[in-house]
């Protein structure tokens, strides 16, 4: 829990200032600037930074994401987004922080150590994302959901990705890039009807790239540890 910037490197500084930059340029751009969606982004970007070096302020952070960005769905009627962030995210981010903390690295006590996912872990996974899955179409279709397709497939990946963040998994990267690639879809089909969402997509490019970024800072890292 010691101060989690001490730790980055000269270049992890540079590309999460530049991606602040970018962050506040387009919310200027936009011509609609809102607090909420600037603070969702610098929050998240910010959290992803910490993620990549495995550091449970990642987790803590992500908890804030989840109760703003669960608004902004709310205000667009993204429900599928909404209940996601609130009732799956959210609760899961306050277990990962614990089993975070609970298991730090025996190399570095800052950052968590990695689990490899067994055969258990990987067929609980699947048949938990099917139900998972299954439940929120039914759930998205009742509340009359815009863009209902995309909005359930993020409901499948953003589960898969806290899931195997909480197992400590290094592919809770990819799965984090496969829901990134989902809301990239259905933030830029809503700023169509209000350019003020426009920064929400532009912020899921950036957390493409860091997430990508943190699967190989990931898996470098399970090198070292194993």
């Amino acid at each position: 829990m010691s101060n989690p910037f001490k730790n980055l490197s000269k270049k992890e500084w540079f590309f999460w200032i530049w991606a602040l930059v970018i962050i506040v340029v387009s919310n200027l751009l936009s011509g609609k600037t809102d607090a909420l969606t600037l603070s969702a982004t610098v929050i998240g970007v910010t959290a992803l930074v910490f993620a990549a070096k495995g550091n449970v302020w990642a987790q803590i952070l992500m908890i804030a994401f989840s109760i703003i960005y669960g608004v902004i769905s709310y205000r667009f009627h993204y429900w599928g987004e909404m209940i996601t962030y609130l009732g799956m995210t959210l609760p899961m981010a306050v277990w990962s922080t614990v089993t975070w903390m609970k298991n730090p690295s025996k190399e570095n006590g800052s950052e968590v150590e990695i689990q490899k996912l067994k055969c258990k872990h990987i067929t609980v996974l699947i048949l938990t994302g099917i139900m998972v899955t299954a439940a929120f179409y039914v759930i998205l279709r009742y509340f009359d959901t815009p863009n209902i397709i995309f909005s359930t497939v993020s409901v499948t990946t953003s589960f898969f990705a806290a899931s195997l963040t909480m197992l400590r998994s290094s592919y809770y990267a990819l799965g984090y890039a496969a829901n990134d690639i989902v809301l990239i879809v259905l933030w830029v089909l809503a700023s169509m009807d209000n350019s003020a969402y426009i920064p929400v997509a532009v912020n899921f490019v950036i957390f493409f790239f860091y997430d990508m970024y943190g699967f190989v800072s990931w898996k470098k890292r399970e090198t070292m540890q194993s």
